[in-house]
C-alpha cells in the first residue's frame, strides 16, 4: 500500500516554528504549576492560523513532582535545547507521566448508514463501491466498521486460543476506521488514504461492512513538544510496577514531538492520535526492566502515524508496538534499536505498518502470531512491511487471508509455531505446526529504492516534500 500518507499533516509537511508568547527560566523546588500556569496562558490566547503560541523553557533543570497538561489546540511547549546544557525536565516525586497531551473526541452519524456493494475489496485500495452513495458528497467523513464474526475469526484459526484450561478471546465488536471522501462516481467512492485491510464479504456476513457520514468534536489540533531533554531515576522495575512516562498523545490530530532526549522512563511513548510525528527522539534505559512481561517504549496504535530518526537504546522491551485493531497508517523510518529488544506489533490484528531502513542488531522484527501470549493476542499484524533494515533476526509469519514481507533485510530467518500453553499456563510451542512464513524478498541483499516511504512521499508529493521532513535528497 502506499504508506506516504503517514505524518504531520498527512506527510511531507514541515513542522511550523511558532512564536513565542512566555518564555520561563528554572527555579529551586517543584516547576510544575509554573509550566503548567504558562501553558495555560497561552491556552487562552486567540487561534492565528490555527496557533496560539509557544511556551519556551530557557536552559536549566526544572524538578518537576507532576504531569504536564496540554489540552488546548495551538500549543507549543519549546525548550532550549535537548543536551546537557539545554532544558532538562526532571521527573521528581511519585511515577508519573511527564507531559500528556490528551483531546476529548466524540463523534456524531448523520443519516443512514450505507453498506459496502463490492464481495471483496483488497488492502491497499482507496476506492470501493457503495450500496447507495447518493447520500454522500466529496468532503464527507465516513467511518467504515468492519464487523468482528465468528466465520472470520474461525478462518484466521483464532477461534481455539486455550491458556491453562481457560478458552480466550482474541477478538470481538468490530473494527473500524475513518477516512475522507475525494471523489464519487455514482456508487464508487473514492477515500483520501488507502485502505488498511481486506473486506472479504465470505467472512463478513449480512449486512456487511458499513459505511456512514460523521461529525467529531473534541479533538486537539496542532500542538508540538520539542527541544528538551526528560530525565527519570534509573529505574529496575516490572511492566506492573510504577514508573515513570515521557509522554502520552491521544485525541490530537496534527501534531509533533521532536528533538527529546529521555532516560529511564518505561513504557516512555504512546501516540494513539492521528497525523503525528515523532522525529529525532531518543531514549536511553541505564538498567534493564524485569521480568517475562516486557514494556514497549514507543506505542504506535493511532493513524498516519511517522517516527523519523529515532533512537531507543535499552534491554528487555520492546522498542515499539501497537495496540488492537490499529489502522495505520504507521511508519517507523531510519530508526536504531540497540540492545535485547524488538519490533513486534502487539495484540489483536493491527494493520497497515512499515518498518523501512531501520536496525535492530540485538534484537529482532517479529510480524507473528503471538497465540495466546499477554491475554490472547493471536494474529497482531496484518500487511505489514519490513523494507531494508537490518537486525538480529525476523519472525515473519503469513496471516490467512493476508500477507506481511521483509524485503531487502539482512538478517537470520525464524520459523516458529503458534504459542500454546502447558497446564500449568507457561508459554509453549509446538514444533510439529510451524507457521507458514510470510513474503521474504531480495533477503540479505538491498533493494532499491532505499526508502519505501520517502519513493512514495516523493511520487505523490515531489521532492520538496522530502526536503520539508529533513530528507535533502
Amino acid at each position: 500500500m502506499d504508506f506516504s500518507h503517514a505524518g504531520y499533516m498527512g506527510g511531507g509537511v514541515s513542522i511550523p516554528l511558532i512564536p513565542v508568547k512566555i518564555t520561563l527560566s528554572p527555579s529551586a523546588g517543584d516547576n510544575t504549576d509554573a509550566i503548567q500556569n504558562a501553558i495555560n496562558e497561552v491556552s487562552k490566547m486567540k487561534l492565528v492560523n490555527g496557533f496560539r503560541g509557544t511556551v519556551i523553557l530557557k536552559e536549566g533543570v526544572y524538578d518537576c513532582e507532576k504531569t504536564l497538561s496540554i489540552n488546548a489546540s495551538g500549543v507549543v511547549l519549546r525548550g532550549s535545547g535537548s543536551g546537557n546544557n539545554g532544558t532538562i525536565l526532571n521527573l521528581t516525586g511519585k511515577p508519573h507521566t511527564c507531559i500528556t497531551i490528551k483531546g476529548d473526541v466524540s463523534s456524531k452519524t448523520i443519516g443512514e448508514p450505507t453498506t459496502i456493494a463490492d464481495s471483496y475489496v483488497p488492502a491497499g485500495t482507496n476506492s470501493f463501491n457503495l450500496t447507495n452513495a447518493s447520500a454522500f458528497v466529496v468532503g464527507d467523513t465516513i467511518r467504515i466498521i468492519r464487523p468482528i464474526t465468528d466465520a472470520w475469526i474461525k478462518f484466521m484459526e483464532m477461534d481455539q486460543l486455550v491458556r491453562n484450561g481457560k478458552k480466550q478471546t482474541w477478538i470481538s465488536g468490530n473494527i473500524a476506521t475513518e477516512r475522507i471522501i475525494t471523489k464519487i462516481e455514482k456508487n464508487k467512492i473514492t477515500v483520501d488514504v488507502p485502505l488498511n485491510d481486506s473486506y472479504d464479504a465470505k467472512y463478513i456476513g449480512v449486512p456487511g461492512v458499513s459505511v456512514q457520514k460523521i461529525t467529531t468534536s473534541g479533538a486537539l489540533t496542532q500542538i508540538g513538544i520539542e527541544n528538551f531533554r526528560i530525565v527519570a531515576p534509573a529505574q529496575s522495575v516490572t511492566i506492573n510496577d510504577g514508573h515513570h512516562r515521557a509522554f502520552t498523545m491521544s485525541g490530537l490530530s496534527d501534531g509533533w514531538a521532536r528533538n527529546i532526549e529521555i532516560f529511564n522512563t518505561v513504557n516512555s511513548i504512546s501516540v494513539t492520535g492521528k497525523r503525528i510525528t515523532v522525529d529525532n527522539v531518543s531514549i536511553i534505559h541505564n538498567l534493564p526492566t524485569i521480568g517475562a512481561a516486557k514494556p514497549a517504549d514507543l506505542n504506535g496504535s493511532g493513524q498516519q502515524l511517522l517516527f523519523n530518526r529515532c533512537s531507543i537504546t535499552g534491554d528487555n522491551l520492546f522498542f515499539f508496538g501497537t495496540g488492537a485493531k490499529v489502522t495505520g497508517p504507521v511508519v517507523v523510518l531510519n530508526c536504531i534499536f540497540r540492545g535485547n529488544g524488538w519490533i513486534q506489533p502487539h495484540q489483536r490484528w493491527a494493520t497497515g505498518l512499515l518498518i523501512d531502513g531501520c536496525q535492530v542488531p540485538g534484537g529482532g522484527i517479529d510480524f507473528m502470531n503471538r497465540g495466546v501470549m499477554g491475554s490472547g493476542h493471536g494474529w497482531s499484524i496484518g500487511w505489514a512491511v519490513a523494507w531494508n533494515c537490518k537486525a538480529k533476526s525476523y519472525l515473519n509469519q503469513m496471516p490467512p487471508g493476508s500477507a506481511n514481507w521483509v524485503i531487502g533485510s539482512y538478517g537470520d530467518r525464524l520459523r516458529k509455531a503458534i504459542p500454546g500453553s502447558n497446564q500449568t499456563g507457561s508459554i509453549t510451542y509446538d514444533s510439529l505446526s510451524v507457521l507458514p512464513e510470510g513474503i521474504y524478498d531480495s533477503h540479505n541483499k538491498h533493494v532499491t529504492p532505499a526508502s519505501l516511504y520517502l519513493a512514495q512521499l516523493n511520487e505523490r508529493l515531489g521532492k520538496q516534500a522530502l526536503i520539508n521532513i529533513g530528507y535533502k535528497k
